[in-house]
This record gives C-alpha cells, structure tokens and sequence, in this order.
C-alpha cells in the first residue's frame, strides 16, 4: 500500500463506504416488513457497537501512526546534534586533517538533507544516496584510526571516535525508523471495519424506513479525513506532512558561516545546536 497514493486511498475508501451503506439500505428495505420493533432495537445496538469499535481501531492506528512520525522527527534532531558534535570535536585534530574531515561532515549534512526529501518507494534514487553517504562515514572512520594512530593525546582523539560513532549510531536508527509503518493487516482490518460499520448503518436506515441521514454522510467524511492523515503522517517523505529537516538545514548553514568566519581569518562562532540538549 505505501506505493500507492495517499489521496487515492482515501477515495476508495469514501466510495466504497458509500456503496456499502446504500447496499446496507436496500438490504434493510427488504426486510423492513419482517422487522419488529425489538429486532429494530438490536439493529441499533449492533450499529453503535461497531461505531465504538470503529472509533477504537481509529484511535489505535492514529497514535500509532503519530508515534511513528514523532520518532521520525527525533531521529532527525539526534543526528543533527551528533553531527555537530562530531564537527565541533574534529576541530581538535591536528591539521591538515581537520580541514578534511570538516568538508566531509559538510557533505554529509548535504546528503542527508537531499536524502530526506526522496520517497522511499523510489528505491533507486534511495539506494544510491545511501551508497554515497556510507562512502563518506567510511572516509571519516578511516580519518578517525589514523588519528587515533598519530595523534599522541589519546583523550582528543578519543573524543572524536565517540562522537563519530554516536554520528553513525544516529544514522542507523534514522534509516530503521523509516522502515517502520503501521502494519498493512492493522490497515485491512481498518477498512474491512469500515465497510462493515457502513453496511450496518444503511441496514438499520433501511429497516426503519427511512434514508440514511446527512449526518451520517458528515461522519463518513470525517472518518475518510483522519484515515488519510494516518496514511500520510506514515509516510514521511511524500505527501502533505513531513518529517521537517530543519535541524540539518540549520546545521548546515551554520557550518558554512563557520567555515566563512575562518576562511576570512576570523575566530568562528559557536556551531548552534538544533535540539536543546547541552555540548557533549
């Protein structure tokens, strides 16, 4: 399903609710003569059944969604303070090798920014961003063994190799998290509830003699409305809400004005840092 568009989901999802209460209609019309007032009360007891657990699977799947899409966004922000922190810390190193590894963690920051915006069903494209920035992590750990080689104070050294791997931790969990959606079986299940839930509402309009009412149309929107935003909050590189990727946007143009400021022969300032967690 997360080939498929999110808006054209939600329409079959709205069609088909409303075949399924206009089928549940003639069904209940059928049998409206046959129905006493005490299979009419059943009738409705089953219907606000199924609305409640409607209302519960909605409930579930949303927060699930939502947690999903929250994780998504911190994964962003840890490794946009990683990444800083392993900048700030290859300052350290002896020269010429600082210079290198900082133009390294600037390509890396470019990458994952680029890398934020390609949906993941365009497998290609994906996989290729992911070969290039694997190349770049395994030049700075091959920066990081020789300056534990030469560099004679183990503690500055030391420093960037934690950094560097909290670096390359974060980039793992960033990528798992991607992979992780509301199961395709919870989504069925959504929509096989939902046809249910509409078949019995026409039925129990049928059965009463009456159509079903504008209300309940209202409800069928509102219900198509927030299966939507469970399916594009679980897809956060397509659609309308995305994972934002300003901590590395920021990140980013932080380090050029740094980077400016020393060019320039000036004492650059502090990199800011994107979350609100203190230097490491």
């Amino acid at each position: 399903m997360y080939d498929q568009n999110s808006m054209l989901i939600s329409g079959i999802l709205f069609v088909s609710m409303l075949i399924a209460i206009e089928v549940g209609y003639h069904l209940g019309r059928r049998t409206e003569a046959r129905t006493n007032e005490s299979s009419r009360a059943h009738v409705g007891a089953i219907q606000a059944s199924l609305l409640g657990v409607l209302a519960l699977l909605l409930g579930f799947t949303f927060s699930l969604s939502l947690q999903r899409f929250d994780n998504r966004s911190q994964a962003v922000v840890d490794e946009a303070n990683a990444t800083g922190t392993t900048y700030l810390r290859a300052q350290l190193l002896a020269t010429p090798m600082s210079g290198k590894v900082q133009s390294l963690l600037r390509r890396y920051v470019d990458l994952r920014v680029q890398a934020g915006a390609v949906s993941l069903d365009h497998e290609e494209q994906r996989q290729a961003m992911i070969t290039e920035t694997n190349k770049v992590l395994d030049d700075l750990w091959g920066y990081a063994r020789r300056a534990a080689d030469e560099d004679g104070h183990a503690v500055t050294a030391g420093l960037f190799i934690q950094s560097l791997n909290d670096l390359i931790d974060s980039y793992g969990r960033r990528d798992a998290a991607l992979s992780r959606h509301v199961p395709e079986l919870v989504l069925f299940l959504l929509y096989g509830t939902f046809l249910m839930t509409g078949g019995v509402v026409g039925y129990a309009a049928g059965v009463g003699g009456h159509r079903t009412s504008v209300v309940t149309y209202i409800l069928v929107t509102l219900i198509v409305v927030l299966t939507f935003i469970i399916v594009d909050l679980d897809r956060p590189r397509r659609g309308f809400i995305r994972v934002s990727q300003t901590s590395l946007i920021n990140l980013g143009e932080a380090i050029d004005a740094a980077q400016s400021a020393g060019d320039q022969g000036l004492v650059p300032e502090y990199i800011p840092r994107p979350a609100v967690t203190g230097r490491r």
